[in-house]
């Protein structure tokens, strides 16, 4: 239908084009602050900020941050028990940051909102919430 309506009127494809490319600047800007905010938790919490350019590295490093082995890093390809476990160390990053319950739901729902708001808020990284 959409392609029809292309054809038949060029206006309505130039419409189309500049929704995408505000779509995809938009995206764009999000990803962008995901990255910055995620590079200043990190280096609040003693790790390297480039870090979180490297995949399965930086979840490494997530993990490193929540004070849980490494070998959990594994768990993560495997299929809904990788969830278990994204909830789980959601909850340990907010406790490591000194926030609550409630923040730990906020960064397993909607991490690209919250991710920058431990990197660029005044949260203080505390460290590892107790012995595991």
């Amino acid at each position: 239908m959409i392609i029809t309506l292309a054809q038949n009127n060029p206006g309505s494809s130039i419409a189309i084009a500049i929704g995408g490319l505000i779509f995809g600047l938009i995206y764009l800007s999000i990803i962008v602050l995901l990255i910055v905010g995620a590079w200043k938790m990190f280096v609040k919490a003693g790790q390297p900020g480039w870090g979180v350019l490297i995949p399965f590295f930086n979840l490494y490093l997530v993990l490193k941050i929540c004070g849980r082995p490494g070998w959990w890093l594994i768990l993560f390809f495997v299929p809904l028990l990788n969830i278990v476990f994204s909830f789980i160390v959601s909850f340990d990053l907010a406790k490591s940051f000194g926030k609550g319950i409630g923040f730990g739901i906020g960064l397993f729902l909607v991490n690209f909102i919250f991710i920058p708001i431990l990197g660029f808020g005044s949260a203080e990284y505390e460290g590892p919430a107790g012995a595991y």
